[in-house]
């Protein structure tokens, strides 16, 4: 297998993008295969790297059907009710707590 060919940051030829910029124009990859990747260089680590695929053979993104928006929408709900409490946060509840802001610090809230 060939080695893919790798751009710098914002060099990258015209007709490629990458994921993020083929959502922005509404299109997906479809299955195609990466054709090339791009570098950002970042000082003292290793390089951000995004796969760039071809505009041309992308297609457009597939509209949400009723029952995926409804699984979506119930998905987000439960992400905000606190497993700790039971209560609706009103916000998503952060992962790296795992449960609502005055469940994680009781004692900072009671003032």
């Amino acid at each position: 297998m060939a080695a893919l060919p790798v751009y710098r940051w914002r060099l990258a030829p015209e007709g490629l993008a990458t994921f993020r910029q083929l959502r922005a124009l509404g299109l997906r990859p479809a299955g195609q295969p990466v054709v090339a990747q791009l570098e950002r260089p970042r000082r003292r680590r290793e390089p951000l790297v995004a796969f760039l695929y071809r505009i041309d053979r992308a297609k457009p993104v597939r509209a949400m059907t009723p029952a995926k928006r409804a699984a979506l929408a119930k998905a987000n709900t439960a992400r905000q009710v606190c497993p700790e409490c039971g209560r609706d946060a009103g916000y998503r509840n952060p992962p790296s707590l795992g449960m609502c802001t005055p469940c994680a610090f009781p004692d900072t809230t009671a003032a």
